[in-house]
């Protein structure tokens, strides 16, 4: 790179899949950032934007954590020796230190991990889960209240 010029950050197009009904239904508290263990087919099926995060949850078993009910649509051009699982359970890539802090949160505290967002970054494809506990009725109507006087009141500075 020349002296003096920066490299500019991507923008837009790192998100693959948002999962907007995990910030309805829960308190998210803390975030973390992980890998997925993927197949050929499956990053293919992420580039062209066939994932759906809207059913899914992260489990942790035997000390791993691992994406369940992820869908991944498989393109039509996969590869005809692979039988496409689009739902299977998908392993993630968390360090030691955090997986035992997300182990003993969900074990002893009640939290919850839903995964919230996956996006790209540095070529790899990166889930984002969260921490979170979940909402009850008032608190989702709270939550839908406060969002609509927020547009209200935004609408209502515009046209003055």
């Amino acid at each position: 790179m020349a002296k003096g010029k920066k490299k500019k950050p991507a923008t837009g197009g790192n998100t693959i899949a948002l999962n907007k009904k995990a910030g309805h239904e829960y308190h998210i508290e803390q975030r973390f950032e992980c890998g997925l263990a993927l197949e050929g087919w499956e990053v293919k099926g992420l580039r062209a934007g066939r994932v759906q995060l809207k059913e899914s949850y992260v489990k942790i078993l035997h000390g791993e954590a691992f994406l369940i009910g992820a869908h991944i649509s498989p393109l039509p051009s996969a590869s005809t020796h692979v039988e496409p699982d689009p739902t299977r359970t998908r392993k993630l890539l968390l360090k030691r230190a955090e997986l035992n802090r997300l182990i003993g949160q969900t074990e002893r505290a009640g939290y919850t991990l839903v995964p919230t967002a996956m996006y790209w970054k540095r070529g790899r494809a990166k889930l984002e889960i969260g921490l979170a506990k979940g909402k009850k009725l008032h608190d989702k109507r709270a939550t839908e209240k406060d969002r609509d006087w927020q547009r209200e009141k935004e609408r209502i500075f515009k046209q003055h």
